[in-house]
This record gives structure tokens, sequence and C-alpha cells, in this order.
């Protein structure tokens, strides 16, 4: 009921705006009543207060929530009268007219990303670039899956049809991949429910925090393992120089391209000399070039400098332009490699060049051929699929027995869990439409995943180690995507039954990017299974939730969402009846527009509204880049991203260049257009 109101005034506003209706008027017959009469005033908004039009124009947010409700159907409530699709377009299309008209009235700025610090995983990926290393700086029990076959090679712009990969869920990543002697691993960096672990306000460096990586640093440099045979930049940092070289004009160089590196920008003079300072009073106290470049490598990476992420912009240089240039790099290294700009990167922000469309295009497309580009697919899928949830899910022992296998009990999630983020991979390499994220006519499977999905398995189940998996193709529209797979079921499904709600606000959350809000604290959990009449169906069990008004909304929304996935029980494998003998009733309607009987129909209602699909999507990209929450001004820029993509066929590639050239992540729109392309 928060923005019924609302709803209702735009709505009106809209239809009849050739009649002799007031902006106050129209709220005082089809608002107020819920929205600032009698002092009733539900969702804390009084519409009361918005007498013009140019009130609400003044605030975007409120705009935004308007448009998004009605976009999505969300409103009006059920028990009013629905709106024909064709006046839903013409109303969306009039707010978000109205949402430009507030965002060009205000002054042109657009959110920079917060300063935040890098995350633990960003972390060791920029140590091991800034040192060509070798090994691993510590364990990362983000990547949940590893590449056990060398199988991930995006230059090739092609996925093998069969690779071996490690799940992480084993904790054992040493066993898995060589990491340097006495590096302790760094805290787990959080998230929020529905944000990445790339956001700022995540992101913070507390004193205690500040001495852990003082401790971690001098941990690097200490490690047996910082050696000549793991350090790829060993001569050109920290190799004993011959005799006749000028020890001070090699330290100048070492320090120069070393600092330019970590910091990401050329080094202003002040920074550079409290550092030659520093390594110099540590050669006139006998120290050799290789241990004073240790030394400074240690403090290197305990700095501010080198942990926070931040966008310099004007205010420090007296070349903005350049700025620009060398916060785009490092926006652009992190989003896609989840690291340092390499040096063609930096040496084209040095230019001036990279904020220029085709330059930037250039990069990436560059960038998305590279190796590291698995930093990528370590990070963002499993955050976008909140993949983490299936370690977490424990079937009930005894009823699902055969879920667990081997000793202690590992899972055979660990084999779900493989199957989305080969298939996410797989359209990033061969750069596929993204709606096979929805629907693909192929997957990816391991002899234990085919035998628990009740296909004849290929080859021996093997053990949970290193664990082989194939592509093949897939009749069965049941299968296929992201959606239908265990590890979403399984993930998303309690011990002993289905949770529809909570796989309803995985799809909102998920796949629209319009995830629900959390549920009033006194409306108690649903009854147990054996607290019930054991003859109900679940659907039957949430009816009296549905008849509340404080859980009305949020089931309208929810509901057909989790309930056209209740073919799949609570372990991913497919049922047509409950174990009391009712038939699953998998229907529902979309949106309020598209209706189905069955999962494949819901894909394709699904597709049908596939602009909606690539809009979340994108939204989820680009919160994961700039490392902040989106505005309304983002939302202007994703209808540009959709349009963009739509003219290439939905490829994951354009969605991702779509993403770069945008306005929020580019930078304010106004200086880039200093160095606009001709």
């Amino acid at each position: 009921m928060l923005t019924a109101g609302m709803v209702y005034f735009f709505l009106i506003q809209s239809v009849l705006a050739k009649k002799d209706f007031s902006i106050e008027d129209t709220f005082k017959i089809h608002c107020v009543e819920c929205h600032g009469a009698k002092g009733k005033v539900k969702g804390e908004v009084n519409l009361l207060s918005f007498t013009q039009g140019k009130d609400i124009k003044s605030n975007p947010e409120l705009l935004q929530t308007v448009l998004e409700v009605i976009d999505f159907g969300e409103m009006p409530p059920e028990e009013n009268q629905p709106i024909d699709k064709t006046d839903r377009q013409m109303i969306v299309s009039e707010l978000k007219k109205l949402l430009e008209e507030s965002l060009s009235g205000a002054k042109e700025e657009w959110v920079n990303a917060p300063i935040r610090r890098m995350t633990r995983f960003q972390y060791a990926n920029a140590v091991k670039d800034l040192l060509d290393l070798k090994v691993e700086v510590f364990p990362l029990p983000e990547k949940m899956m590893r590449d056990r076959s060398g199988y991930f090679k995006p230059a090739s712009g092609k996925m093998p049809a069969k690779m071996t990969v490690s799940s992480r869920a084993l904790g054992k990543s040493g066993l898995i991949e060589p990491r340097m002697d006495g590096v302790a691993p760094f805290p787990q960096d959080l998230r929020a429910e529905h944000g990445y672990d790339t956001q700022g306000d995540h992101l913070s460096l507390s004193p205690l925090l500040m001495e852990d990586f003082f401790r971690l640093s001098r941990s690097i440099v200490k490690s047996p393992s910082f050696n000549q045979r793991n350090i790829g930049s060993w001569g050109k940092y920290f190799a004993e120089p011959n005799s006749e070289v000028n020890q001070i004009d090699e330290l100048k160089t070492r320090l120069g391209g070393l600092l330019t590196m970590a910091f990401r920008r050329p080094v202003q003079d002040k920074t550079f000399q409290k550092y030659f300072s520093y390594a110099n009073q540590q050669i006139d106290q006998g120290l050799g070039m290789g241990d004073v470049m240790k030394e400074v490598l240690s403090a290197i990476l305990a700095s501010p400098r080198f942990l926070y992420l931040y966008d310099q912009g004007e205010k420090e240089s007296a070349h903005p332009v350049s700025n620009q240039n060398m916060d785009l790099a490092s926006r652009l290294s992190f989003f896609l490699w989840g690291s340092l700009p390499d040096e063609e990167l930096l040496q084209a922000a040095k230019k001036g060049v990279l904020v220029e469309e085709e330059q930037l295009s250039k990069q990436v497309d560059r960038m998305l051929t590279d190796n590291k580009l698995k930093r990528f697919c370590d990070s963002f899928p499993t955050q976008w699929l909140q993949l983490d949830r299936i370690i977490s899910a424990v079937p009930d022992e005894k009823k699902y027995r055969d879920f667990y296998y081997a000793a202690p009990l590992y899972r055979t999630t660990m084999d779900m869990m493989m199957e989305p983020l080969l298939l996410f991979e797989t359209v990033l390499i061969e750069d596929r439409s993204v709606l096979e994220l929805i629907d693909s006519n192929y997957t990816f499977r391991s002899p234990r995943l085919s035998k628990w999905y009740g296909e004849e398995p290929k080859g021996k189940l093997g053990g949970p180690v290193s664990i082989p998996f194939a592509r093949q193709s897939v009749d069965d529209r049941r299968h296929g995507g992201v959606i239908t797979n265990g590890a979403v079921m399984t993930m998303t499904s309690g011990p002993l039954e289905t949770k529809p709600i909570t796989r309803g606000a995985w799809i909102a959350g998920v796949i629209f990017n319009s995830p629900p809000p959390p549920p009033p604290a006194e409306v108690p959990p649903l009854p147990e299974e054996k607290e019930v009449d054991l003859s109900m169906t679940l659907r039957e069990r949430f009816a009296d939730h549905r008849e509340r008004a404080d859980c009305a909304g949020c089931h309208e929304k929810l509901d057909p969402l989790g309930f056209a996935l209740e073919n799949f029980d609570p372990v991913g494998r497919w049922r047509e009846r409950y174990h009391n003998g009712r038939e699953v009733d998998a229907s529902g309607i979309l949106f309020r527009t598209h209706e189905f009987s069955n999962v494949i129909e819901f894909k394709d209602a699904i597709l049908k509204e596939k602009n909606r699909f690539v809009r979340g999507l994108a939204g989820h990209l680009l919160r994961f880049g700039l490392g902040r929450e989106l505005n309304p001004s983002d939302t202007l820029a994703l209808d540009e991203i959709v349009e963009k993509v739509e003219g290439e066929d939905y490829s994951m590639k354009s969605l991702i260049h779509a993403v770069v050239q945008s306005k929020p992540f580019r930078g304010p729109s106004g200086k880039l257009a200093l160095h606009k392309t001709k």
C-alpha cells in the first residue's frame, strides 16, 4: 500500500490530462484517503504535501519508486480495477519523462564511486599482478570454482566440451593451488543481502583492520616464498644491480615504476620523495637494493593509496581530464579483472585517450580476451546468483540420504554450483545471448549431477576433489538456464520442504533486480508440515498469509514467481505430485500480464519481458562495477544500456560494453566530452 495513492495520482494525471483536473484535486479524490487525510499516512507517505506537479518532480526518488511499481505491475492492488496494458505503457512513458525533467532541472552531477578499500579478493589479485607472482598470496574461499584442466581460454572464443574443476566447498585450496608460505588468510569481506562485496559502505578500514594490513604486508615480504622463483618481477625490482650502475638512479627508476603501478596513477613528487627518502635511509644503513625494495614494498602494500579505490577527480590536480582517465582505468580494471590496471591500460590513461569511446571499446575488447577475466567469473556471477547460500544448504539427512556421499558427508551441492557458473562463463566467452541465462539448449553436467537429475551418467562418478564436467544438449526445457538448476532450487529450500517465497524473492531480486522488502516483524512463520493438515498443498497453506493486509502486497508479487518452480523438490529434482499425492500447481501470472501453467511457460513469460531481465542484469553489473547502490540518474542510464544491447541481439559482450560506456561508469558526461572522438 506504500505507493497505491501515488499510482492513482499519476494514472489519472496521464489519462485525464485533457480534463480540467488539478493535481491537488486528483490527490484529494483518489489518494489522500490512505495517504494524508485525517492523519492517516500509510507507508509514511503524506500526499497532501504534494499539491503541485513541480513538487513531485522535485523528488526523483519518489518518482523512481512510482515508476517501478507501475512498470512491474505491483500497483494498483489486486482488489482495485486493473490498468490495461496500453494505459500502463503510456503511464510508464509519462513517468520517465517526468523523471528526466526532474533530473535535468538539477545540476548534472553523476555520483562517483565511493571511497572504499579493496576486498580481500582484489587485494590478493593486486599483489599477484604487481609482483607477477606465480603462486597465490593466501587462500581465497571467494573462488567457488577452480579450473583444474586449463579450460578457461577467453581468447579462443570457445568453451571446450569437457573440463575438470574443483569446488570451494572443500575448504582446502592449498591442496588445489600453491600459495605463499607464512601468509595468513585475510578476513572475509561481508556483503549486503542484495549487494556485492565491492560496495563501498561495507568496505571500511578500522584501526584493527589496518593493523591486519600492516601484519599482512610484512608477512608477504618476509615469506620464504618471496624469491626469484615465484616473483616474476624479481629482476625488475628486487635483483641486486651491477656494481657499475648508479645506485641512486637505479633506486629512482625502480621506485617510480613500482609506485605508479601500485597507486594506479603517476605519483606526485611529494609522495615520491617520501618513499625515496625512506629507501635511501635503508641504503645508508647498509641494506642491499633487494632488501630495500622489500621494505618499500611492505610500506606500499599497507598504504591507503594502494588499499583504497577512489576517484581523484578535479580537486587534486590541474589536469582533470587526465585524472578522469586514470580513475576510469582503475574502475575498469577492478570491474573486469578484479585488480590493478596493466601497463597498456595505464598508458592509454596517461595519453588522455581512454575516455574516448573508440579507445575505451578497444581496451574492453582486449581485457575480455585476457585470462585475468577469470577473476570476473570468480566474483560477479557467484554474487549475482547468491551461490554462497548453497554452501550452508543442508537438506534433511534422513529424507535425502543420497544427497550426501563419501566421508565426511560431501554434498551433491559441490557439483550443483558448477552448473550455472560454467553456463555463465560460456555465455561470456562465446559472446552468446544473455537470454540463454534464462533458457539455454545446453548445460554442463558431471556424471554425479546427471545421475542426480535422473539421467544416465556418462563415465565414473568420481571423488569430490576433481570433478569432470561435460557440455551436453538440453532437450527438456525444464532444464537449461540458471533459474531451474539444482543449486538454486536447493539453496532456496528448507531441510524438508521448498520455500516458494524464498524462491520468489530470489527471482525478483536476481532475475529482475527488484528485491522485496523484508517481511513485517510481527508476521508469524508458516506452520511446519507436522503442524498442519497433511492433505493440504503448500499453496493452500500460504492462503492465510495472503489474506493479511500487511502481507498481501508482497505475496501478490512473489507467489507467482515462487510457485512457478514448485515442481522442483527441495533438492532440485522434478516431481509431479507432493508426498501426500496432491498434484503440484505451478500456474500463475507474471506482471499481471503473462499467464503460465508450468515452468516452461514461466520461462516463456520471462522471455516476453526480456528487456526487464536485461535491465536487471545491467543494474547488477553497474552496481558491482561502481561499488554503490544505484540512484534515479542511473535509472535513465539503464534504459540506454538496454536499447544498445537490444540492437546487438542481447549479446553478453555488448552488455558489458554498454555498461562500461554508460555515463555513470565513465564519469561526469560534461567533462568526458573534452576528449570526445571526432
